[in-house]
């Protein structure tokens, strides 16, 4: 396998459960075997190294309707005041697969297949029960002679071999392969205990109860189409008859409950499958859809094939069928945000502009609309506007890495080369390459451009990005 699924997960990160066990007591043995403090670590660790990783999906609407929906069910669930981080992968498998501190990470082949927005709920509520539950914790206390320090070396080892399957495969081995496999072992009771968790959830939330049976019955009805080769859900997260029955069974206890799709769900799913397959494949696709009125939802369907043409460039028939999208009285940042990018990429980044400008009055939050300006206000060389909404951005979304990109590239076009080496710094920083934010902090300390004061501001961040460098080879034992 090419990277790291969820698969790789489960072997390092799965748990014991016990059907219908509460969530484990402060004082429990799960607590001081792993700490809660402990699991944040994995979960930080984790995500910069899926950062780094060619798969991620560094899209701020995709991503942003994933933490929405997310924080949504989390906040319905067990214990609302864990911090949850949710994210894509480009990815046609039907995956999805949590790690301990409240990382989930969801394929884009999920959303996709996903026929409503509570199948695609039920699956999201099944992770975070994985979470909220302290499944790692439980296991590492079952499993007392696997420390959790080493637990957390090999965890991450694993992540960042998600390109070089050999050292995966060289990961779980050893003397380690004992621990790992008793991991796998208690998969199917660890997994009833997530669908009653997750059931709960996804009722509390507002979601229709039924997507949860009715999205596992057609997984497991497709395994016939893939003799050995099973989604991927389905060889990460075991699927039985009685699991299925007794989703069945507490659907049917429960009285109807008519959900419709929220717009946000319909848009990043057709925006997911106009990026899938070659730009002429999507555009052939959408375009039967549209012209034969084959949709369920036209806005979706217009949305998704604009995004097809803008994708294959064919620029005047994006800007014709926006006009059409227009007609349909639709309203929605995603929408505005593809009309500026066919204009920017058609040659008319002064139309991007007044169009974002626009928008932005209405979503001023929006993470998407904030880079696309940007982008626009560099492509019209406008930089010191594209600095004041690049820092804008900074301070709302201090954790992006995409928006210190943006700064750096904005300084490096200034001329302003140290304040362009310490944006990049913090860029590498939160994609996890900790050597690369150093290196880009002493040429930072080189440029030559720096008052006394940025100096030592450089200086002062240079010793704490050393001190965690040093901290970071003693904990993993380097």
């Amino acid at each position: 396998m090419r990277k790291l699924t969820a698969l790789a997960l489960a072997c390092v990160l799965a748990a014991t459960p016990v059907a219908g066990q509460p969530l484990p007591e402060l004082g429990d043995s799960s607590a001081t075997a792993l700490s809660p403090q402990m699991e944040r670590r994995i979960g930080e660790m984790a995500i910069t190294e899926l950062r780094r990783d060619a798969s991620y999906l560094d899209d701020p609407e995709v991503n942003s309707y994933l933490n929405a929906i997310g924080q949504r069910l989390a906040a319905a669930g067990p214990d609302p005041r864990q911090n949850f981080i949710f994210f894509a992968l480009r990815d046609p498998t039907v995956n999805a697969f949590a790690i301990p501190g409240g990382v989930i990470g969801v394929h884009t082949g999920l959303i996709t297949t996903a026929q409503t927005e509570s199948e695609l709920a039920s699956v999201l509520g099944h992770e975070i029960a994985h979470v909220t539950q302290r499944h790692m914790a439980r296991q590492v206390a079952a499993q007392q002679q696997l420390q959790p320090l080493m637990l957390l070396a090999l965890a991450v080892g694993i992540l960042a071999a998600r390109s070089n399957p050999g050292m995966t495969q060289a990961a779980i081995v050893g003397s380690q392969a004992a621990q790992v496999q008793a991991f796998l072992n208690y998969s199917r009771d660890f997994e009833r205990e997530a669908d009653r968790i997750g059931f709960q959830t996804l009722q509390a939330a507002g979601f229709d109860v039924s997507g949860m049976p009715s999205f596992f019955e057609r997984l497991q009805k497709s395994t016939r189409l893939y003799e050995n080769n099973a989604p991927a859900y389905l060889r990460t997260h075991p699927l039985t008859s009685e699991r299925i029955a007794d989703m069945q069974g507490r659907s049917a206890n429960e009285p109807y409950r008519q959900t419709p799709d929220s717009i946000e769900f319909r848009l990043v799913r057709a925006k997911l499958l106009a990026e899938a397959g070659t730009p002429q494949q999507a555009v052939t696709t959408f375009e039967g859809v549209v012209k034969e009125r084959r949709f369920a939802d036209e806005v979706a369907a217009r949305y998704g094939y604009a995004r097809a043409l803008l994708r294959a460039k064919s620029y005047a028939q994006a800007d014709a069928e926006m006009t059409a999208l227009r007609k349909t009285g639709a309203h929605h940042p995603m929408i505005e945000n593809l009309a500026a990018s066919i204009k920017r990429e058609s040659g008319d980044p002064e139309a991007a502009r007044v169009l974002l400008e626009a928008a932005m009055k209405e979503f001023p939050a929006n993470l998407a609309l904030g880079y696309n300006y940007v982008e626009t206000l560099q492509a019209l060389g406008r930089y010191p506007e594209a600095l004041d909404a690049a820092d804008r951005l900074a301070k709302a979304y201090p954790l992006e890495p995409r928006v210190h990109e943006l700064m750096a590239k904005t300084y490096g076009a200034l001329g302003r080369r140290t304040a362009q080496h310490r944006a990049l710094a913090e860029f590498y920083l939160l994609q996890g390459s900790l050597p690369a934010a150093i290196e880009q902090l002493q040429l930072a300390r080189n440029a030559g451009d720096a008052d006394f004061y940025t100096l030592s501001a450089v200086d002062a961040r240079l010793r704490d990005l050393r001190g965690r460098q040093a901290e970071e080879k003693k904990e993993l034992g380097k």
